[in-house]
């Protein structure tokens, strides 16, 4: 069952002043947001600071795992859609970046690796950590989930599409992902691939993994937002070619100053040319 969050809010006393004509004065109705990755979180926000700016406004997140959001939003279940790609006969607006972290158990000693040799390990030509100069132990993959953003992009970029073996342990929730190439018996076997915004959380908590660099560059927010590191999605949000003003004013404040402050306590913002 779909995970509804209905967020109803009218003007609150923040102490905040939140200029409307910022995000689309005047813009009112119900619209519903749909999506199934790690998002949820920064849109939500996103969600409730339009409506602080917007009174007459009401945003619907409707959000699940295993949901099909593109379906939702071409059979008029969702007005926008957060997804990593552009669709054809959808608008198509990017409002920021993700880095794509491969990461291992802390204990692992493997210092970094090429794309190539990322290709190799999740494509199941390289088994054993000793040939990346890590330990002797088989390398145990951690995968997500088919319907995933994450997985498309970590796909195409690798040129691995389709080549991922189906003995690889597939898990959706990113929490759960660390959780297990943290405590993986033996604990230096598992590798994964990891929203870089999950990734950092759990690094500078002291969960016990680490990130690998990739071609000799580290996995960090200003390494993505320059494109320097290159394993990287963009966070897009998706809507039908009608006009909904709503819809309109959402997406215009996703891109405002206020907007990319919110996304850059779990993305990296895009760079707006003025």
């Amino acid at each position: 069952m779909i995970a509804r969050v209905l967020m109803t809010l009218g003007l609150l006393a923040t102490g905040v002043a939140i200029p409307p004509h910022a995000f689309g004065e005047g813009a009112s109705g119900q619209i519903a947001v749909a999506g199934n990755g790690p998002e949820m979180p920064v849109i939500e926000k996103l969600a409730r600071t339009f409506e602080k700016a917007n009174p007459r406004a009401n945003v619907d997140i409707l959000w699940d795992e295993n949901s099909k959001p593109i379906e939702m939003l071409k059979s008029g279940q969702a007005h926008i859609v957060v997804a990593g790609k552009d669709e054809p006969d959808l608008n198509a607006t990017q409002i920021a970046w993700d880095g794509i972290a491969v990461m291992v158990n802390l204990s692992n000693h493997t210092k970094e690796v090429t794309t190539q040799q990322v290709a190799d390990i999740f494509s199941g030509k390289i088994r054993l950590w000793s040939d990346l100069g890590g330990p002797e132990t088989k390398i145990l993959l951690i995968d997500r989930p088919r319907n995933r953003n994450i997985r498309d992009t970590f796909e195409q970029y690798l040129g691995i599409s389709g080549k991922i073996p189906d003995g690889a342990k597939v898990i959706g929730p990113d929490d759960k992902a660390i959780k297990t190439v943290a405590g993986t018996l033996p604990p230096l076997s598992a590798v994964t691939y990891i929203s870089l915004a999950s990734a950092l959380d759990a690094v500078s908590g002291g969960v016990a993994v680490r990130l690998l660099p990739i071609d000799k560059v580290e996995p960090e927010k200003p390494t993505v937002k320059d494109g320097r590191y290159k394993l990287r999605r963009p966070v897009v949000l998706l809507s039908r070619k009608e006009p909904n003003p709503t819809v309109e004013a959402f997406v215009a404040f996703a891109l405002s100053n206020e907007g990319q402050k919110i996304l850059d306590e779990a993305y990296t913002p895009i760079d707006r040319k003025k």
